[in-house]
């Protein structure tokens, strides 16, 4: 296989006409310019120069080879450039993945704050919840997951995964506007009549919700479900139903009466960032520093 660095030698020895000055360009001995050019002339199995008295004569082969090389060092010099870019985060890719809630107001801020940083480089974005992005980080084809977990609904990771907290949310009840009981409610028991919006059956969220209500002695009567926030916000505007919901997924509704259940460890949703502990891409710790400080923000404003 040809050798980067004998093509270099070899361009300048043919540019000097002389192993000694291509030696004395390139900072080596005439020795071991010489032994690269013998080793270069084994490899490509002919002889690449005339001795002759005075000087040498690069040989038609020879000629051939440096004038085809030099594209090809002109090429590695470019991929030199661009690993160093991509090994000091100035290009190459961050892959993301969320889910729908922290995809709405968590990474927006994240992903303008690396692509400000970082012009050259690329952040793909992937939605799902936790059990996907779990999915998207073991396959490696993602870098850091933004996911959750329910206090009522404990989650362990995979041993190759890190967690890393970025906040922690109370769970909301909403209530339709002039809901028929007044002042705060200290105990969801009193709602045990109500029908209940919930995510669907599957989810962590309606899980929380049926271990909420059961820690208060029923099972609720769901009549609507949707993974949608906005679908359940609605639907409690419009006076259909009652819900609970991270206060992540609640936003202000005139429609709607909302107030903090009771805090508690039990009463509340972890949001996280995982990512792979021998993950080595080098925008990797500035996406996390960037989600912390995106959900330092939210903190303070949920």
């Amino acid at each position: 296989m040809l050798n980067p660095s004998h093509l270099r030698t070899l361009a300048e020895v043919i540019e000097t006409g002389s192993f000694a000055e291509a030696a004395r360009r390139l900072g080596y001995t005439s020795s071991a310019v010489s032994q690269q050019m013998a080793a270069l002339e084994r490899t490509v199995k002919a002889q690449l120069f005339e001795r002759e008295a005075h000087g040498i004569r690069p040989s038609a082969t020879a000629e051939f080879i440096a004038a085809r090389g030099a594209d090809l060092l002109v090429a590695i010099e470019e991929l030199q450039e661009e690993i160093a870019s991509v090994v000091a985060g100035r290009a190459g890719a961050l892959r993301l993945g969320s889910f729908p809630t922290a995809n709405a107001r968590v990474v927006p801020p994240v992903i303008a704050s690396l692509v400000r940083a970082h012009p050259g480089i690329e952040v793909q974005l992937d939605e799902g919840e936790p059990e996907r992005i779990l999915e998207l980080l073991t396959a490696g084809s993602a870098d850091v997951g933004v996911v959750y977990a329910y206090d009522l609904v404990p989650m362990t990771w995979p041993v190759e995964l890190t967690p890393v907290e970025l906040l922690v949310e109370d769970l909301v009840l909403l209530l339709p506007c002039g809901y028929r009981i007044q002042g705060p409610i200290e105990d969801v028991g009193v709602l045990r009549s109500e029908k209940w919006i919930s995510s669907q059956a599957d989810t962590a969220g309606s899980t929380c919700l049926a271990r909420l209500c059961a820690a208060k002695g029923f099972e609720p009567k769901i009549a609507f479900r949707s993974n949608d926030y906005d679908v359940v916000r609605g639907l409690v505007a419009a006076g259909v139903g009652v819900a609970v919901v991270p206060a992540l997924a609640h936003m202000p509704d005139p429609a709607i009466r909302a107030q903090r259940l009771a805090s508690s460890p039990r009463t509340r949703r972890h949001v996280l960032a995982l990512h792979r502990t021998a993950n080595s891409n080098p925008l990797l710790g500035e996406a996390l520093r960037a989600l912390r400080q995106a959900c330092r923000k939210i903190q303070e404003e949920i």
